[in-house]
């Protein structure tokens, strides 16, 4: 700024001295006529303010237009410095999880369709409660991979405090280890259980479609002929050696990465039982009938004919029957 002042100045001082020098040249203070001299003067000085406030105009401009030009970069640049917000995908749910209050070890059971119900149209007359096909529409959710077991049973006494009135030495022989099933549990046990864990018993929609395991219209949930290599049931041969139940996790996985959802025990839902639900139901995540008498069980279990381990079969137990036969799974809707 102070540049460009003193430049205006210098060239005003330049033309005041030119016109001295024009008037000196033509003898005019010479010759005496001081009236012509004081009035050239005036007008040297008057063209000098008329030109240096010109300038300084023009200067007052450049230096608003400067400003201007520099802050709009600033707030450019600054703009251009502002991390940029990258929108992503969450990432998918972990397939595996390990619940923390019981251990049990959880498989993620994907959101999805599938079609309920007996797809082979099997001729016996108790299989016609599980038609007609529909549609169910679930929301995900995390399955044990297996049975809840003996020692997680334990735990559960031992840390709750429940009064738990089954039989520990029925237990003790079919059931003889902490890695075998849990068994004489009626619902109430189930539930107490499952709420202790902080998770719930899966409803019969859910129970399906996780042992179907991503197979479409099977009788079984690895497909539609069954031995003993596949299921612990009635009798035994091949991988089932045992003559009651067997350890979780005796036999293979089903698509989704669950254990024994075929025989070994039965498994309690959490749903009323209707024979007639099917007719009446809704499509997406259905809960069962508002009340019954008898609770659904689903998978059969180790004395059963292979019928009874079919994945559409429908079943149905007293909620305060226990059983040599009977236990349950758990699951949650988040991890």
């Amino acid at each position: 700024m102070a540049f460009l002042g003193q430049s205006a100045t210098n060239t005003a001082r330049r033309r005041c001295r030119t016109e001295r020098e024009r008037i000196s040249a033509k003898g005019v203070v010479r010759d005496g006529h001081g009236e012509k001299v004081r009035e050239s003067l005036k007008q040297v000085r008057y063209d000098y303010k008329n030109l240096l406030g010109g300038m300084m105009r023009e200067f007052s401009w450049m230096l608003l237009v400067l400003l201007v030009f520099v802050g709009c970069g600033e707030e450019v640049t600054k703009e251009e410095e502002k991390p940029k917000v990258v929108e992503t995908e969450p990432p998918p749910p972990p397939s595996k999880i390990t619940w923390e209050k019981d251990g049990a070890e959880m498989a993620l059971i994907p959101a999805g369709s599938f079609e309920m119900g007996d797809a082979m149209n099997e001729p016996e007359s108790y299989m016609e409660r599980s038609r007609p096909v529909h549609t169910v529409t679930l929301d995900g959710f995390y399955m044990d991979t297996t049975e809840v077991t003996v020692g997680q049973f334990k735990a559960f006494l031992a840390d709750s405090g429940y009064n738990w009135t089954g039989l520990w030495d029925g237990v003790s022989t079919y059931s003889p280890t902490d890695d075998h099933p849990m068994i004489h549990v009626n619902w109430d046990d189930a539930v107490a259980y499952a709420e202790w864990a902080g998770k719930r018993l899966p409803t019969e929609a859910e129970w399906e479609y996780a042992a179907r395991g991503g197979l479409a219209g099977k009788r079984y949930p690895w497909g539609d002929e069954i031995t003993h290599n596949d299921a612990n049931y009635s009798g035994t041969g091949g991988t089932d050696t045992w003559t009651y139940n067997a350890p979780v996790a005796s036999f293979g996985a089903n698509g989704y990465g669950l254990y024994d959802v075929a025989g070994n025990v039965w498994e309690w839902c959490q749903d009323w039982y209707g024979s007639d639900y099917y007719s009446n139901t809704v499509e997406a995540n259905p809960l069962g009938p508002g009340k019954g008498s008898g609770r659904v069980v689903r998978g059969g279990y180790w004395y059963s004919d292979t019928y009874y381990l079919r994945v559409a079969l429908r079943y149905d137990y007293s909620p305060l029957y226990r059983s040599y036969g009977g236990g349950f799974r758990c699951v949650s809707g988040s991890p």
